[in-house]
This record gives C-alpha cells, structure tokens and sequence, in this order.
C-alpha cells in the first residue's frame, strides 16, 4: 500500500525481456516513492509459429504468462501511466497500439484527462527509432488530455549514463549486452522516472481529484 495519493499503471509489450525489466524498474521506482502499482502486459498478436521460431520470444512469453493483461478498468483506476514498447519501424508495436485503439469509450468520457504519463522504448540498434516511438506515442496521450512527463535532464547524470534520451527512458539492447554498467544505468532511470511519475501524479491528482 503507497503513501502517496498515486496510482500509477505501467502497461507495457515486450517480446523477449527487455521491456519487461524496464517496467519492472518503472514499477519499483513508483512504489519505493510511495505509489500503488499495477504492471499490466498487452496481449500478444503474433502468431503461435512466429513466436516459436524465436526460441527467446517463446521463453519470455510463457514467464510472463502470470502477469496480468491490461484492461480500461486498469486505465480508469490509475491517475498516472507509464506505456512500453518496443520499436517497431519508428513507432509503438501493433500490440500496445492495438490496446490504445481500444481506449475511445474512457477517452470520450475524460476518465485519461489530466493525468501524469509517461513511455519507455528500447531498440536493438543505437539509431533504431527511439525517439520516434516515444513520439508517437505521445500524440495519444495528447488525445487524452494527460500530462507527458519527459525524462528531460532534471536528473542529468542519471539521464547521461542512460543515453542521453530526454523523451524517455530507453534501452540499446546490443549495447547492454556488452555493457552491463550500461544496462544497470538505464534501469537505474526508470527507477527514478517511476519515482518521478508517482509524485508528479500525487500533485495533480490533489489538484483534479483524478
């Protein structure tokens, strides 16, 4: 149970881990700064023989069957988010994306009005379209009416031994797997964006009553 009046979602796709530990992070970070946490997962859509001929997407897939699938009802509870996905081509994956189609009747409604959110992203190359999947995700959260909560550089070493990305926190996976300080540093900065996050969503659930 959190001290803060701060309910914080963090929903999330990953295929074979490495946005799972980044919202795990997220998760920590929220709840050590006082918040109730909910990690959700979208479901899959890819089909059964696609999954197995990666043996890491199948592996990954069944550890994480315990965690719950995010639901409207998750959107509705919280008053601040965390979304993350991988990239896909420069955007959100077809599995996240598909789950925020689904959000018309909250969004109609102002249910996701006035509420912190923030995303997370990670690619296998430096270059493979970070920023731009953090920014497209974002014109959702502009639909909604939320608040976007950058990373920025209020907490620049942080920030800097994670990358550099201010649009959000983010993963270079063939960079974190010869570079352990490396990984540990990005997941030390969703740890402090989930902080972030629950307290920027206290003060603005004090202010709207979300």
């Amino acid at each position: 149970m959190g001290t803060l009046n701060a309910r914080v979602a963090i929903i999330y796709y990953s295929a074979t881990g490495t946005v799972y530990q980044l919202a795990q992070a997220f998760a920590d970070g929220a709840a050590d700064a006082g918040a109730e946490v909910r990690v959700r997962r979208v479901a899959e859509l890819a089909p059964e023989h696609v999954i197995d001929a990666k043996p890491e997407w199948r592996r990954h897939l069944d550890a994480t069957a315990d965690v719950p699938l995010a639901t409207l009802d998750d959107l509705r509870w919280a008053t601040g988010y965390a979304f993350g996905t991988p990239t896909r081509f420069g955007n959100p994956c077809s599995q996240l994306r598909q789950f925020l189609d689904t959000t018309t009747k909250p969004w109609q409604a102002e249910e996701l009005a006035h509420k912190a959110a923030t995303g997370f992203t990670a690619s296998y190359e430096e270059h493979g379209g970070q920023e731009s999947t953090l920014l497209s995700l974002y014109q959702t959260f502009h639909h909604w009416g939320s608040i976007i909560l950058p990373v920025g550089y209020v907490n620049y070493d942080t920030c800097h031994a994670a990358g550099g990305n201010p649009y959000g926190v983010s993963m270079v996976e063939s960079r974190a797997g010869r570079d352990p300080a490396y990984a540990e540093a990005v997941r030390e900065a969703a740890r402090h964006q989930g902080g972030r996050l629950a307290e920027v969503t206290a003060a603005l659930a004090a202010r709207w009553s979300v």
